[in-house]
């Protein structure tokens, strides 16, 4: 399934969470599919962290979608029933407005100057997308990890514009423990001398070993210690495992050169402005917030079907954490599919090729295509 790209540009100020509001960006977004004539089968897919909007099939340089396993012909969200959106986030690296975009008002990168942004935002500027799409009711909003913290902000700020909200791997509001990882990541991109207090554009520079501490501390909690055992064990690189010790600062365990791996290849393509905006973002996301922490009280708001879905190595955003939306839920008599998958992959899970995961989104949205009268 080849794929392209297109650019959406608004003039209208999108009012900001954090105060004041923003003008003149644009969107990039992906589609997959056809509309039908009801304009009723659309599915919004948002993206995490270091995503973006190319979700499916291979885009103009060759590479596969993030979710590739997830969405196309014949996938779980089969893309012959389905007109599947994808659209990259205003603050982004990856083609819609974001830090390394001109300001108008300075002729330079936005950089450090970028406004905040939260997760509801990003939902009202999708929702504006999907106003000049032509799609009034989406079928599914549906998102992993930072994706299903948006899902689940759709469901409570436009509760009329989708029917079902799939939620997998994900949370309503962060732990201490992951608001603490995301400082971690974030100080070791503020503190790497190229970073030059975010205008690292201007010095022609980028500071790359912030980029890949930050990108192997995440890493690390994205994997589950099961896994990282099998891979890696205690196995010595390039090294005899009876050698005596030595104190080197190279790289002596195979674990350690993975990590190293993950974070070098990030730091080549992620710019690190987005990195904190995106973090911050996680970070302030608690929708329950305005009802006094009562998270029922919160959910009360939404209308729509909810699929929830956890993973139970993920300690990260844990079966816990998805089993408190489930009960608030239920507390408001909302109807609710909740699946908690044993998988070794750890938080990783959503992402990978896991046949009872697969077989039970694609038996959710078979319901939903039936509801919808779509064929087979």
């Amino acid at each position: 399934m080849q794929v392209k790209a297109e650019r959406m540009f608004f003039s209208e100020p999108l009012a900001l969470a954090a105060g004041g509001s923003f003008a003149d960006y644009e969107l990039v977004f992906e589609t997959y599919g056809k509309l039908n004539a009801a304009r009723s089968n659309a599915i919004l897919i948002c993206h995490a962290l270091n995503a973006s909007h190319h979700v499916a099939g291979l885009n103009e340089a060759g590479e596969p979608g993030w979710w590739d396993n997830m969405v196309g012909p014949g996938k779980p969200i089969d893309t012959e029933r389905f007109f599947v959106v994808g659209v990259n986030n205003l603050g982004s690296c990856f083609g819609s407005t974001g830090p390394m975009s001109i300001n108008p008002a300075t002729a330079k990168a936005w950089g450090p100057d970028f406004p905040v942004l939260t997760v509801e935002d990003w939902v009202h500027a999708q929702a504006r997308l999907a106003d000049r799409l032509g799609i009034a009711c989406f079928a599914a909003v549906m998102g992993g990890s930072l994706g299903g913290m948006q899902a689940l902000a759709w469901s409570l700020l436009y509760p009329k514009r989708l029917a079902h909200c799939i939620c997998i791997a994900s949370t309503a509001k962060l732990s201490a423990q992951n608001i603490a990882f995301n400082e971690v990541a974030r100080r070791a991109i503020i503190t790497d001398p190229e970073f030059h207090g975010g205008r690292f554009y201007d010095a022609a520079v980028v500071p790359r070993r912030g980029l890949q501490v930050a990108r192997m501390i995440g890493h690390i909690t994205y994997l589950s210690d099961d896994v990282m055992a099998e891979r890696f064990g205690r196995l010595l690189r390039d090294r005899d495992p009876d050698e005596a010790y030595r104190y080197t600062f190279d790289i002596e365990f195979e674990i350690e050169s993975y990590l190293r791996y993950q974070g070098e290849k990030f730091a080549g393509y992620f710019d690190a402005n987005t990195y904190l905006i995106i973090t911050r973002a996680l970070d302030y996301f608690d929708p329950a917030r305005a009802f006094a922490g009562d998270l029922s009280k919160t959910m009360a708001q939404a209308s729509c079907r909810f699929f929830v879905a956890s993973f139970t190595t993920d300690w990260r955003f844990s079966p816990a954490r998805s089993r408190e939306i489930v009960q608030a839920l239920l507390a408001c008599d909302l109807e609710v599919t909740y699946a908690e998958i044993d998988a070794p992959h750890g938080h990783d899970a959503f992402l990978l090729d896991n046949p009872q995961y697969h077989q039970l989104v694609r038996a959710y949205a078979d319901q939903i295509a039936i509801n919808l009268g779509l064929s087979a």
